[in-house]
């Protein structure tokens, strides 16, 4: 996966904030590896680091596996990330 070339924080604001309408708007199901990865980054890039909150514990357990993948990276580089992903996804996706 290609990060972005670096750009402004506005550029990358709204980049990610396109990136991630994209994804709401998806209707097919992702990939159990691709949507583990969305959620890190996302949770990274917005700050939130309220506790996963499925009823199902093993999904919390993945989900909060995926969190600490992504805990020494920057939020700016979780959004490049993310955004990289939605692109590679998107474009080879079939």
């Amino acid at each position: 996966m290609l990060l972005p070339k670096q750009m402004d924080s506005t550029d990358l604001d709204i980049e990610f904030n396109e990136a991630v309408e994209r994804v709401n708007a998806h209707i097919d199901p992702f990939p159990a590896d691709t949507l583990l990865k969305l959620y890190a980054y996302y949770k990274k890039a917005t700050n939130n680091y309220r506790r996963p909150k499925s009823k199902k514990p093993i999904i919390n357990a993945f989900k909060t596996n995926a969190l600490f993948q992504v805990e020494n990276i920057s939020q700016d580089k979780a959004k490049q990330a993310y955004i990289a992903l939605v692109k590679d996804y998107f474009l080879y996706r079939k």
